[in-house]
């Protein structure tokens, strides 16, 4: 397959600094585990429908269930957003008619239903 995602070498060296360290056996491939968990992701497949090329489908979700448990996943978002991020709030209006005549816009904040965070697909 050609159009398989592959992290390249400046992407890697951006993500390594947040991999837990190795203790005991060494990891199999990160690059590899990484591709196909974020191609995995990408295009919403089962983990058993991974590509062969990225390893073992159980090599590949017990990484991300391991590393999600250990808030890795989140300290590299949040460490890549940190270094590139924008200092200023940004704010959407909320409604139609909220440029006003000088041209200005009504900023408001939006705030999402409290159970929207909760609901989930049964």
């Amino acid at each position: 397959m050609s159009d398989l995602f592959w992290l390249s070498d400046a992407q890697m060296a951006r993500l390594e600094p947040y991999f837990p360290k190795s203790h005991g056996k060494p990891r199999v491939d990160d690059r590899r585990v990484l591709s196909g968990i974020i191609f995995i992701n990408r295009n919403g497949l089962r983990w058993r429908d991974a590509p062969k090329e990225y390893g073992p489908h159980k090599t590949l979700y017990n990484r991300w269930k391991r590393w999600s448990d250990k808030g890795v996943f989140a300290r590299m978002m949040a460490g890549l957003a940190a270094e590139h991020g924008e200092k200023k709030t940004v704010m959407i209006p909320s409604h139609r008619n909220c440029v006003s005549t000088a041209g200005a816009v009504d900023a408001t904040y939006l705030k999402a239903h409290r159970t929207a965070s909760s609901l989930s697909v049964k």
